[in-house]
């Protein structure tokens, strides 16, 4: 027994460690290349930052880019997590016609291509008045989460049991008083697994953002980063290319350091439910 549990936690290590270097080698690479002397970029002798330098003056300028993706993506962040949560808590905890059908509709929206969702919602933001816009855009990126995230929140409302619910009511609590002082504080993991996964999304999304935005000075930072990629006779910057990657990678890593923990536990209250 002892030598199947040595061979097991040995297989488990050997196994997880290759996972590890091989989504780790990618990032190092990129972020030794992006300081690494090369001909073709604005870092052609020696070690340094001048791929930086050049992404940081770019058109608008760097800063410019990463405020726009922060607000894009904090938007969303905020959206999904409202609508999913009311949402969520609606289908786990009230019986009405048609429920059913109605989330097995929402979730089939998984199943269509985003492309393909885009021109409608391009449509629909333009008679609103918020084609080229940021707000827009994050309402663009938060309708593509819901479906997930609805999803996500409903499977943590329902592994939560209903005598926790059921004596806030008996309390004096009201509906929405259960979900705001009682419900939202057990289902925080599940919050946080929604959070991160529309951050991500929002940070990285590049084809909304290209249909979606007209004006430079509005690009977030994944789409400013491919402006930048060719700039003179079509010539790939791949310096200034790189430098942006490891930027844009820098808040998803720290993000998912930090959150892992609750990450693992929503995911997992899913689980044990089912």
């Amino acid at each position: 027994m002892r030598l199947q549990q040595a061979i097991g936690r040995t297989s488990f290590w050997v196994f997880g460690g290759g996972l590890a270097i091989m989504f780790l080698v990618p990032l190092i690479w990129t972020a030794v290349a992006s300081v690494s002397p090369h001909g073709a970029t604005a870092q052609q002798e020696g070690y340094g930052f001048n791929n930086y330098r050049t992404l940081t003056e770019y058109d608008a300028g760097l800063p410019t880019y990463l405020w726009n993706s922060a607000y894009v993506s904090i938007l969303t962040v905020v959206f999904t997590l409202v609508l999913s949560l009311l949402g969520g808590y609606a289908f786990a905890r009230f019986r009405f016609p048609g429920r059913d059908a109605l989330f097995l509709l929402i979730i089939a929206i998984l199943m269509v291509p985003y492309a393909t969702l885009l021109v409608p919602l391009w449509v629909l933001m333009g008679e609103l008045g918020l084609r080229n816009s940021l707000t827009g855009l994050a309402l663009v990126l938060t309708l593509y989460q819901l479906p997930f995230s609805m999803f996500m929140m409903r499977i943590s409302f329902e592994a939560v049991p209903r005598e926790i619910e059921e004596s806030a009511l008996v309390d004096g609590c009201g509906t929405f008083g259960v979900l705001r002082r009682v419900l939202v504080f057990a289902v925080w993991p599940g919050m946080i697994t929604v959070g991160l996964f529309a951050f991500l999304h929002a940070w990285n999304d590049f084809i909304a953002p290209l249909f979606m935005i007209n004006d430079s000075s509005r690009y977030p930072l994944s789409l400013a980063i491919a402006t930048l990629r060719q700039q003179t006779m079509g010539a790939v910057d791949f310096g200034a290319t790189q430098a942006g990657v490891v930027i844009m990678a820098l808040p998803c890593l720290l993000l998912f350091v930090l959150l892992q923990r609750h990450y693992v536990r929503g995911f997992m209250s899913g689980a044990l439910k089912g």
